[in-house]
């Protein structure tokens, strides 16, 4: 039986990936950071499948011990302070966990277990001010907030670490991918949330900041197939994952109202509202996974159009009371 240790388990992506690996068969650990109030929502379903571990990116000796321990196979490093709008608010915590966290994962494989596949969880957010559209593999980064700033590092380190000492690191270039497990910070739930409230009278307003501000928006499920097939590979190497296709944060909004009924739509939304705008803001971000869907032969499954029914669905159902 394989094993695979997951940061960041209780997460959007860990909780979908922890599910894949138990139906493949795994022996799954997952990394748990103590707190008074354990939060196991998203893996209330499995939480007796996995054993979780205690741990966290800050702490080097956490990290070393569990992978000394659990000897994985396969290593999936998702965790981080990963909302972009705190980065601002928290630039230094956000380096040191997302940023510097990744280099303490390295270091923990290199000495602990250096024969394991180690996967880091990138950000189409490295791409920032784009240099090229779409994005590949190749594209420079430019990064415009602290959360970028501080994947670029954690991406380039995983290269190093591979270069410097014949790991199996590789980085998966993911963008935007939402799910109705995506937190309510989070513009696409936050939107697909909204909506559902004011279809049951519990508010009247949805408040946003850019309306024209465009993403490549994927669905998580249908992502982290992608991780799991990146260690599957005899020879390690980056990936950018994407959908190829772009759509406005007003689209996301538009569609969100149609699926649950609501016809005057604008009438419950405010743009530009001050508390959403960034220090500075990413247009358009758009990738191209050809070399994915080519090597991996991996290809989203679920549309945009899909995507924002699902969503909007389950929180319809979960308003609802």
């Amino acid at each position: 039986m394989k094993k695979a240790f997951i940061t960041g388990v209780t997460g959007q992506d860990g909780s979908y990936l922890a599910e894949l690996l138990l139906e493949k068969g795994y022996k799954v650990y997952g990394m748990n950071r103590r707190t008074s109030t354990p939060n196991h929502m998203r893996i209330k379903s499995i939480v007796d499948q996995i054993e979780l571990i205690s741990g966290d990116l800050l702490d080097q000796h956490s990290l070393t011990k569990a992978i000394k321990e659990i000897q994985p196979d396969e290593i999936y490093n998702l965790a981080a302070q990963s909302f972009v709008k705190a980065s601002w608010e928290q630039p230094m915590f956000t380096g040191e966990s997302t940023g510097l966290g990744v280099a303490r994962m390295l270091e923990a494989v290199l000495f602990a277990c250096p024969t394991a596949k180690f996967y880091q969880a990138s950000s189409s957010e490295m791409f920032g001010k784009v240099q090229e559209t779409p994005q590949v593999e190749t594209t420079p980064f430019y990064p415009r907030s602290p959360y970028g700033v501080a994947k670029v590092y954690g991406h380039w380190i995983t290269v190093n670490y591979r270069e410097s000492y014949n790991l199996f690191a590789v980085s998966g270039i993911l963008f935007n991918h939402e799910s109705p497990r995506r937190g309510l910070e989070f513009v696409t739930r936050k939107i697909s949330n909204t909506v559902a409230k004011i279809k049951y009278g519990k508010t009247d307003k949805l408040y946003l900041g850019n309306p024209e501000a465009k993403r490549d928006w994927g669905y998580a499920k249908d992502y982290v197939e992608m991780m799991w097939l990146m260690l599957q590979q005899s020879t390690p190497e980056d990936f950018v994952i994407a959908t190829g296709e772009a759509h406005s944060v007003s689209e996301f909004v538009e569609k969100s109202f149609a699926v649950a009924g609501i016809a005057d739509w604008e009438r419950y939304v405010v743009w530009n509202d001050p508390r959403y705008t960034r220090p500075a803001e990413v247009d358009h971000l758009i990738g191209n996974s050809a070399k994915a869907k080519k090597i991996l032969g991996w290809t989203p499954k679920t549309s945009f159009d899909e995507l924002v029914s699902i969503m909007v669905k389950s929180d319809l159902e979960l308003e609802k009371v």
